[in-house]
């Protein structure tokens, strides 16, 4: 009964939670749960909604994922988080951080910034955009970490690294590169660079991730990601 319940209440694709199902049971995932809703209690505003939390892994199954992008935590402010990294919804404007992303697409592989900020193509394509923390406080940057979620993703990542298909891990700035440790790098391609964000930028244009990765997915016989975002028009 207490797994049929859960697969009602955890919104995420089922070969990720049958591979993550244990966790929901563990001390420190029930610690969190009791924080959430000590901030709930606290009438605190959460982003993104609860039933988004977990919106990377609903997207993405487990055996399409073929690059992970690790973010930080969820963007803070109001119509932006809906539980993919760097992501925004369809008509809210692209944050800082996308627009040097875009700029560095541009830049490596040609391909003129979009419209809006959604990138529910790439993950439907195999991106798995996971945010380290996959809650936030509005308002309050980093307020919901080191209550438990690293050690939810830590464990996606360490499922990734030791059953998937060879995955490309791109690891921006020195939150995501922790996250290497869990990467058997023999198996998986790991590039790394400085956070996009504009207080960091200088590292992350020029490095090419995207062409890097889709050579290597390519030689993988994996196929290439194409990262042009459909308009605006064509998103819900």
């Amino acid at each position: 009964m207490e797994s049929t319940n859960r697969k009602r209440t955890v919104q995420l694709h089922p070969s990720w939670l049958q591979r993550l199902e244990d966790q929901f049971d563990l001390s420190y995932m029930q610690q969190l749960r009791a924080f959430l809703q000590e901030e709930k209690n606290a009438r605190k505003t959460i982003y993104p909604p609860g039933k988004l939390f977990f919106n990377a892994l609903d997207q993405t199954p487990y055996e399409n994922t073929r690059v992970v992008i690790v973010g930080q935590d969820p963007y803070h402010a109001p119509g932006q988080a809906h539980g993919l990294s760097f992501s925004v919804p369809a008509g809210a404007a692209p944050p800082p951080s996308l627009v040097n992303i875009f700029k560095e697409i541009e830049a490596d592989l040609g391909i003129p910034p979009p419209d809006h900020g959604c990138l529910e193509s790439w993950a439907q394509q195999g991106v798995l955009l996971l945010n380290s923390v996959l809650s936030v406080a509005r308002g309050s940057p980093g307020s919901h970490r080191g209550k438990g979620w690293e050690l939810f993703t830590d464990r996606i990542i360490a499922l990734l690294s030791e059953e998937a298909e060879p995955c490309v891990f791109l690891l921006w700035g020195n939150y995501a590169k922790r996250k290497g440790q869990y990467i058997n790098c023999d198996r998986h391609q790991v590039l790394t660079a400085t956070h996009p964000s504009p207080f960091s930028e200088r590292g992350f244009f020029g490095c090419r991730h995207f062409s890097k990765a889709n050579q290597w997915l390519k030689a993988q016989g994996r196929g290439e990601i194409d990262r042009s975002l459909p308009p605006s028009s064509q998103t819900t």
